[in-house]
């Protein structure tokens, strides 16, 4: 390697630490607020690194706020839209990515026209058709909504994924005697499963940070999603209680990076690979 290519990878690290030590700077500044003491937040001269380590913003969080109960409600929700979202698009994409017919064109026409609207759009025909089902404030309808909303998304996402997979892989298992459902089990499920994994992710996370529905169809204290809920760490007087907001919205963090790093074998994963492989 000669000192050009050298330098040139040299350079192209340090761009990357500069963009991930960018990226990872709100949270860092978020995290450093909420082990401050109030004092120190509301100094005129902010620090980057706590003076003082106190732990009662978190303490307040769980305490006053019960921001635990809404953790358990929007991991509830989250992971009902889904695997919901993922057992409706998994057979969706896979016709669509496989067979063209005029109805699969006008389909996939009208999933791409869905992603023009939106939300405020549709919250009232929503709102009443959730109504006469009987499932405002409830985590079942709002979980139905989420799955609704994303599916579009993914189930281009996941025709994408289909469409990678070599149809010589089918084809072969066909003229084997395999079945149209043994093909899918054993040879498209197990390569489409990066795709799988980051649509889920994706639909995961979606609900998990959505606010807007969540506001409009619960109304219950104790049936709060984790956005609605840290919208309260406001005061009666509308000051902000940034040490408490602080610490929850770290918390609330916390899921998607592990969900993240528990997953990212699969996102980075190749459908080439799965097809050697398999």
């Amino acid at each position: 390697m000669n000192s050009r290519n050298i330098i040139g990878s040299i350079l192209r690290h340090f761009l990357l630490l500069l963009y991930l030590l960018f990226l990872a700077f709100p949270l860092f500044w978020m995290f450093s607020i909420s082990l401050k003491p109030i004092s120190e937040i509301r100094s005129l001269v902010p620090t980057m690194f706590p003076k003082k380590i106190v732990f009662q913003h978190y303490i307040n969080a769980f305490q006053e706020q019960q921001i635990f109960e809404s953790v358990l409600n929007s991991t509830k929700v989250g992971l009902i839209a889904a695997v919901g979202v993922i057992v409706i698009a998994v057979p969706a994409a896979y016709a669509l990515g496989r067979y063209r017919t005029k109805l699969n064109k006008g389909v996939i026409g009208w999933v791409l026209v869905s992603q023009l609207f939106p939300a405020i759009l549709i919250i009232i025909p929503l709102f009443l058709i959730l109504k006469s089902l009987g499932m405002i404030d409830s985590h079942l309808g709002l979980s139905l909504l989420y799955i609704v909303w994303t599916l579009p998304f993914v189930l281009m996402m996941l025709q994408g994924y289909v469409q990678g997979i070599p149809i010589e892989l089918e084809e072969a298992a066909a003229v084997d005697g395999a079945s149209r459902f043994q093909i899918i089990w054993r040879i498209v499920l197990p390569l489409l499963l990066p795709g799988i994994s980051a649509t889920a992710l994706f639909a995961f996370i979606s609900a998990w940070n959505e606010f807007f529905f969540a506001l409009v169809l619960i109304k219950s204290p104790e049936l709060l999603t984790l956005p609605v809920k840290l919208a309260r760490f406001t005061g009666m007087e509308g000051v902000v209680r940034l040490g408490p907001l602080a610490a929850a919205s770290f918390i609330a963090t916390i899921p998607a990076l592990i969900l993240f790093g528990f997953l990212q074998k699969w996102l980075v994963s190749g459908l080439t690979k799965g097809a050697v492989k398999y």
